[in-house]
């Protein structure tokens, strides 16, 4: 499944772009039976409503009826629905914003794409919905625990480009974060490690061997205990910042996964990470200009000693 971007089948649905499922090449009997066996969250009853009220479009645009046939290789349309989805009091701030960009400042707690229980209180939805963007797309992404920057594409004619800023590194990103000081580590210093998913959950580690990721830390400011850091991923793993401070036992503030798993309740709000994409800079390859963007967001005060 992925989603798909063409208004001609589905158009975008309050900022919900509508989603994919590509019948096997192998396969017969009625399109129903197939989308119930494949996408069992939705029961039958859910997929004859969707149905008749014209929500389940070939990639011809031919509406899907009960009785249709299993068509193999055709793509069908779909708009994802949840029942009951958590609420996000906090807005995100447009920084930036032209035909090619848009730069977002992102609260602690709101994901940046749909994902398990969120839909419409993703970034990504609320800006398509609030600025009518229907190609709009994430550049890269950051933790739904974090606050700060995030990069989006306007339009998919030119997302290739800008996407290979991300992948070549040639985007300086420097992040703040408040964890533990300890007297004894020296900064600034770089910690480089072999981080590979861990087999619980989506957690990663460290494991031996020839290092895939980097991160040049800093010291901001510090008193007996706390300490607020400067960190300048050099590469960029999933969950790279928390993983490397923690394992220097430096684990940031409000880290519900590192070192260990402690999930807050859905809706508790009051232990946001201590972890801020502060700032993002690049030339901008399609005219040469240096863009530079700093989040207005702040983390918390260092706790007394």
């Amino acid at each position: 499944m992925h989603n798909s971007h063409d208004p001609k089948v589905l158009p975008l649905r309050d900022g919900v772009s509508p989603s994919c499922v590509v019948l096997p090449s192998q396969g017969q009997g009625l399109l129903i039976d197939f989308l119930c066996a494949r996408l069992p969250a939705v029961g039958r009853a859910d997929w004859l409503r969707r149905m008749g009220a014209g929500e389940v479009v070939s990639e011809t645009g031919e509406r899907a009826e009960p009785g249709a046939c299993f068509t193999p290789g055709l793509r069908y349309y779909y708009y994802r629905e949840l029942e009951a989805e958590p609420p996000i009091p906090f807005e995100a701030e447009v920084l930036w914003r032209d035909e090619h960009l848009l730069v977002a400042d992102k609260p602690h707690f709101l994901p940046v794409v749909p994902a398990g229980q969120y839909l419409q209180n993703t970034l990504l939805v609320r800006l398509k919905r609030e600025f009518d963007l229907p190609e709009l797309s994430p550049i890269h992404r950051i933790d739904r625990d974090t606050a700060g920057l995030v990069v989006f594409s306007v339009q998919r004619a030119t997302r290739g480009i800008y996407q290979a800023l991300f992948r070549d590194r040639a985007i300086h990103k420097v992040y703040e974060a408040v964890a533990p000081y300890r007297p004894d580590l020296l900064f600034p210093r770089e910690h480089a490690s072999r981080m590979e998913e861990s087999g619980h959950f989506f957690r990663m580690h460290e494991v031996a061997g020839e290092p895939n990721s980097r991160t040049l830390m800093e010291i901001i400011e510090h008193n007996a205990a706390w300490a607020r850091y400067r960190l300048t991923p050099v590469s960029g793993k999933r969950h790279q910042l928390r993983v490397h401070m923690a394992a220097l036992g430096l684990a940031l503030r409000g880290d519900a996964f590192y070192p260990e798993v402690n999930d807050p309740e859905p809706g508790d709000y009051s232990r946001p990470l201590q972890l801020l994409a502060r700032s993002l800079a690049f030339v901008d390859p399609l005219n040469g200009v240096q863009r530079e963007f700093l989040s207005r967001r702040s983390l918390e005060s260092l706790p007394e000693a």
